[in-house]
This record gives structure tokens, C-alpha cells and sequence, in this order.
């Protein structure tokens, strides 16, 4: 008999997060804190609180009528969006209409013990629902740092993935719980394609509550690395870049809020630049990919020292401590070399 896999452990929270506590203390500890009661004193929070009806009432009062695009599954899928059995498709399809139209549909399901599964993810906020995010702002950085976006449905399974930003996630009506793992774990996630995705990013090929452990033997490692939390209206969570994160809607009527925290956009794209390594490199023959190993390692990683120390500081080149100059002067490097010019 297969031994039972560990339960997460919790993940930590604190209370009364200011922007000083979040800039000091959490953002630079790059670990995921639950955040409890952050937006407490949301209008949306407290429709929420009262009914679905009044939340439906107050989210559509913003409403201008912009098309949003909805994901709807059978109910036989269990509100878990994910590949069809051949993963030449996907479980659900995509259709566009109006956020009116999901409130209606979402209040009408909510009765009905096997409803179709409904989710409306990433749809920004400013377009969609002007005047939402002035009203119910993200107070732990200022206006114009991050997009918010709204993501609605019903009982939903958002399988194992990772983004590349920083995200704060706010819980404004319903459930999640949240069970996430550190990037370390990758190798123990089983990951699917990285080039046909489901809404963009790579995803774990395992079930979170349901795992084939003869297919998939390494994710029992995972589970004893994963932590998970639950949170109500007014809670909110952040999870750093890279870290995996599993998302379960738990009510019939979930509203969250996130926020993407995107670097500069000069600073280039690790992403691409590991797809580029895919394609140089995964290939070749391992002593060769190994010696590669040791370039990386001592000019990207630099897990001992700087690269150019032996160097002054006009004679660094790209190499140099960086800045939007010098990144411009990166990128058309990049470029050169690339286009094989």
C-alpha cells in the first residue's frame, strides 16, 4: 500500500502589513506570506460579506459594458482547467461576453448541485471595471505600479504554475485555498509543456489531490515541501516569482483581485533567455553542456564573486553594474548576435 503523502504545512501570515512592513520585511524575504485582513475595508469585501446578489449589484455597477473572455467546462471536469486526455486541447472553451452576463450566469448556477464550471481570469480592471481599483485600492504601493485584475467564477482548480512577476493576490469574495512550493521543487512538479499552455505559463502535469504516484513517484518529495492556506474576503497573499502556486476557488461565487508586479521592462526576460539556452545548449553533448554550466555559473549566477573584479571600471564592458544604458547597450548586442549580424 502506497504510503499517504504529508499534509502542507501552513503557510505564514501576518497581520497588519503596512507598506513599510511589506517593503522591509516580506518583498526582500522572496518566501510567500499570507496576508490577513489587508483589504478588509474594501467596498467589494463588504458587499461580499452581505450576499453574492449585492457583490453581483456592486461589481456591475462599474460595469461599462466591455467584453470579457470566459472559460466554460462541463461539470464533469470538477472545476479543473487542464488538458484533454491527448493534450492536443483543452478541457473547457474560451467564449467572450459581457460581465454582467457572468454575474447572472454565476447567481442562477449557484443553486444547482453540478453546475457548468465558469472562470473569467486576468481581465484588467481599469478596462473591464473602471473606478473598481480607485475605490478598492491595493494599498501596499502606489497607483500605476501594477494593473489589477479580476478573475470570477465558480468552483474552480487553477493546476500547479508559476509567474514570473511578483503577485499579490486579494480575495474580495468567496474562498481560495492557496498550496504552493518553491522553485527548487521544479524537477519533483512534472511540468507540461512550455509552449502549449493552457492561459500562458508552463503547469504541472499532477493532480494536486488525485496523484499518480507510479506515473509521477517524485511529486511525494514536493508535497513534504508544500505549504497551503486558506483565505477569506479581506485576505490576501503574496507570492514571489518562480514560486509554484495551486489555486482553488472554494465558493459558488468567487471574486479575486491580483497584481502582477513587473520588473522594468529593459531588464529583459529570464524566461527567454532560458527558451534561448533551450536552443543553444540543452542539446549538445554533456561534457560541452557541462563546461557551458561553468560559463553560466560564473557570469550569470556568480555564486562566488564578480566576474569583472579583476577589471576597472572602464574597462567592464557589458559586464559592468548595470543601468538603463547600459541595458539598452545589452539588448542591441542581444540583438546583433541573435540576428546574426
Amino acid at each position: 500500500m502506497t504510503a499517504p503523502l504529508p499534509a502542507p504545512n501552513p503557510l505564514p501570515e501576518r497581520g497588519g502589513v503596512t507598506p513599510a512592513i511589506f517593503a522591509a520585511e516580506i518583498e526582500p524575504g522572496y518566501r510567500p506570506v499570507v496576508m490577513r485582513g489587508l483589504a478588509r475595508d474594501w467596498p467589494a469585501v463588504a458587499a461580499a460579506r452581505t450576499s453574492d446578489a449585492e457583490l453581483a449589484r456592486y461589481v456591475t455597477s462599474f460595469d461599462r459594458g466591455t467584453p470579457v473572455e470566459a472559460f466554460l467546462g462541463p461539470a464533469a471536469m470538477q472545476g479543473r482547467y487542464f488538458y484533454t486526455d491527448d493534450m492536443r486541447g483543452f478541457n473547457f472553451e474560451r467564449r467572450k461576453g459581457p460581465l454582467a452576463g457572468v454575474f447572472d450566469f454565476l447567481l442562477r448556477s449557484a443553486e444547482d448541485p453540478a453546475p457548468p464550471c465558469f472562470y473569467v481570469g486576468a481581465t484588467p480592471v481599469p478596462e473591464a471595471l473602471p473606478g473598481f481599483d480607485t475605490a478598492n485600492p491595493m494599498t501596499l504601493f502606489g497607483p500605476g505600479m501594477s494593473i489589477p485584475r479580476a478573475w470570477i467564477g465558480n468552483r474552480s482548480t487553477v493546476t500547479t504554475h508559476f509567474d514570473v512577476s511578483d503577485n499579490i493576490a486579494v480575495v474580495a469574495a468567496g474562498r481560495r485555498r492557496f498550496t504552493l512550493f518553491p522553485p527548487e521543487q521544479l524537477a519533483n512538479l512534472y511540468v507540461g509543456p512550455l509552449d502549449h499552455t493552457m492561459a500562458g505559463q508552463p503547469a504541472s502535469m499532477v493532480s494536486l489531490h488525485d496523484p499518480d504516484l507510479e506515473r509521477f513517484p517524485r511529486f511525494a518529495e514536493a508535497m513534504g515541501a508544500a505549504m497551503s492556506a486558506e483565505l477569506e474576503p479581506g485576505d490576501a497573499i503574496y507570492i514571489p516569482s518562480l514560486w509554484w502556486h495551486h489555486v482553488e476557488a472554494l465558493a459558488p461565487v468567487n471574486l479575486l483581485v491580483n497584481y502582477w508586479v513587473d520588473p522594468p521592462a529593459d531588464e529583459g526576460s529570464p524566461f527567454d533567455a532560458m527558451i534561448h539556452g533551450i536552443f543553444a545548449i540543452a542539446a549538445l553533448p554533456a561534457p560541452r553542456r557541462a563546461a557551458w554550466r561553468s560559463f553560466f555559473d560564473h557570469y550569470v549566477f556568480r555564486p562566488e564573486h564578480d566576474p569583472a573584479e579583476h577589471l576597472a571600471p572602464e574597462h567592464r564592458g557589458i559586464l559592468a553594474e548595470q543601468t538603463p544604458e547600459l541595458r539598452e547597450k545589452l539588448r542591441l548586442f542581444l540583438l546583433r548576435h541573435l540576428s546574426g549580424r
